[in-house]
């Protein structure tokens, strides 16, 4: 749709759009914030509309989710304009996943309030050194859990229910990790407004048990407080994620303020949309427990 004379922007409401495609208005915002598969433009009063065009994309990729198709690469294909087809081999990797539930164990495990059931299964997997159980089964099985309740698979409160009890498993392990006298001070955490934590308090958690005296301040931290609550000279480094691309400017001021407050602070990032802010801070990949490894290496090596 065409913007008006008048500057507004015209278009189909979330309301609508959810009544001609099927899809759960909170589902249709969590695909355009997880997926970018549409980037609605803004009434004169603020609120979401969406053209045809959109309203076709988000059709398309529904279909594509409905067929088995998991939604980041469904969101992939409707942008490549590859929307028709069989799905793909990643696709049927996720539903072998999937056996036990819609997405993976933690997924499966998030249709139902069963404390035994999910109790057994962290059980299972934390027995495991964190290193492994981190990278080969705690983050995947994250995603495809964001991914079901992208898709409408899974209920916000199941999900919550997963989370938090994969975040009391994961600040045991930070806990409980010693750290020696005299160890190098890093602080992990979010900038203000961002609030998915699981990865950098699991990034804390590797730091410590690698003898870091890694200080987590979890999510929704301005900028002001991110330069009032790291002292420099006693601190060897600073760690922020970016899980969400959304995160990307509160994490980029957060970030800037840092180096402004303590020149020549090495300032790190990761998480999905690390890469957002690489102009800002050393990215440090996608691979948690490599991430801490390295980091850990240039701690020790710097003079």
């Amino acid at each position: 749709m065409a913007a008006s004379t008048s500057g507004a922007t015209v278009g189909h409401s979330v309301r609508q759009v959810a009544a001609l495609t099927g899809i759960p208005p909170d589902t249709l915002r969590a695909w355009e914030r997880r997926y970018g598969v549409v980037t609605p433009g803004r009434s004169a009063s603020g609120y979401r509309v969406y053209d045809d065009a959109a309203v076709r994309r988000l059709a398309a990729m529904r279909a594509l989710v409905e067929a088995g198709c998991p939604p980041r690469e469904a969101a992939q294909r409707v942008s490549s304009g590859t929307t028709v087809g069989p799905v793909t081999d990643s696709a049927d990797g996720a539903r072998a996943a999937g056996a036990r539930g819609p997405g993976g164990e933690l997924a499966g495990l998030a249709t139902g309030v069963d404390v035994a059931a999910l109790g057994s299964v962290l059980d299972a997997a934390f027995a495991a050194p964190f290193e492994e159980v981190v990278d080969d089964w705690l983050m995947p099985e994250l995603e495809r859990l964001g991914e079901a309740w992208a898709a409408g698979r899974v209920p916000v409160g199941g999900e919550h229910f997963v989370s938090a009890a994969v975040q009391r498993r994961v600040s045991g392990v930070l806990e409980t990790a010693q750290v020696p006298p005299g160890a190098p001070r890093v602080v992990v955490g979010l900038a203000g407004g961002c609030r998915h934590e699981l990865g950098v308090l699991s990034f804390a958690a590797l730091l410590r048990r690698r003898g870091v005296d890694a200080i987590y301040l979890a999510g929704d931290l301005p900028p002001e407080s991110w330069v009032v609550t790291v002292p420099g000279p006693s601190v060897a480094a600073v760690v922020l994620g970016v899980p969400m691309a959304e995160d990307a400017p509160a994490t980029r001021e957060a970030l800037a303020a840092l180096a402004a407050a303590y020149p020549g602070l090495p300032l790190h990032a990761g998480g999905r949309h690390q890469d957002a802010v690489a102009d800002l801070a050393h990215p440090l990949g996608h691979h948690l427990a490599t991430a801490a490894r390295e980091l850990v290496a240039s701690l020790h090596a710097t003079p």
